[in-house]
């Protein structure tokens, strides 16, 4: 009996609040040559542009294989929110994958593990994919120490978000350790691994597809370094240039 293929790898960007809607719309184009390239490689490739760019990007979009994703929602579908994206809305405007509970939001917007969990259950239920951003805020010098606080503070994490979620949808999981963001490097590849391996048994045996990717200062060849630990990078401000998004996919796909 022939074994089942593995997932396909993940590969993404987020724009986070860095472009203006005319880059945006020129960043979204230029991902369009991309398309072949990652879709040939067994590579989903995704992009989260700011809320004002959702809908024209997704009339970019429309005719390739590239996911849209958003930068955050609601965990309720209507009601009196001021300023809040509904996650009806998200998935009625074509979004795929929401992003939720990355530090930034953990730390300058006070966003809980009970909120963030909440928020991935609203996503599910819309039929779209949360990718939920989780990571230790502290850095021990000794090595076996700094992963066995790593894992301990991603289990409080990973594990709310299993509770919240039926087991048959798919859950991205995105480790981002907080000291590792835009920091010059990433983190270390075998502190890397050895966290992510965790996270994976934490999963267990749950029906719906669990993929984990690694964010945090990642670029080329940092996926080579961690590919036993995870199935694709989720990538920040360098990949806003096309070319170096183009070379790290590149390398995913020879690996």
């Amino acid at each position: 009996m022939a074994s089942p293929e593995p997932p396909r790898r993940l590969v993404g960007v987020s724009t986070k609040m860095y472009f203006s809607l005319q880059q945006t719309f020129s960043y979204t184009w230029g991902l369009l040559q991309l398309d072949p390239l990652a879709f040939n490689a067994r590579i989903d490739l995704f992009l989260i542009p700011d809320f004002l760019s959702l809908h024209p990007c997704a009339a970019i979009l429309g005719p390739s294989h590239i996911k849209l994703g958003a930068q955050d929602t609601h965990w309720e579908d209507r009601g009196a929110y001021t300023g809040e994206v509904s996650p009806a809305a998200l998935a009625e405007v074509g979004v795929r994958i929401v992003e939720i509970g990355h530090a930034e939001r953990r730390a300058l917007f006070g966003e809980t593990d009970e909120v963030v969990a909440r928020k991935a259950k609203a996503v599910s239920r819309h039929g779209m994919v949360p990718l939920v951003c989780v990571g230790e805020t502290t850095h021990g010098s000794v090595a076996s120490a700094a992963v066995g606080q790593a894992i301990q503070e991603c289990r409080v994490q990973v594990e709310a978000v299993l509770r919240a979620v039926p087991e048959e949808q798919e859950i991205v999981f995105a480790y981002e350790p907080v000291w590792a963001i835009g920091a010059q490097e990433p983190a270390d590849p075998d502190h890397v691994v050895h966290v992510t391996k965790a996270i994976r048994e934490m999963v267990g045996q749950r029906k719906g597809l669990v993929r984990i990717v690694y964010g945090g200062s990642a670029g080329p060849g940092t996926f080579g370094r961690i590919k036993d630990g995870v199935d694709g990078l989720f990538l920040g401000r360098f990949a806003h240039d096309i070319k170096n998004l183009e070379k790290v996919i590149k390398e995913m796909a020879e690996v």
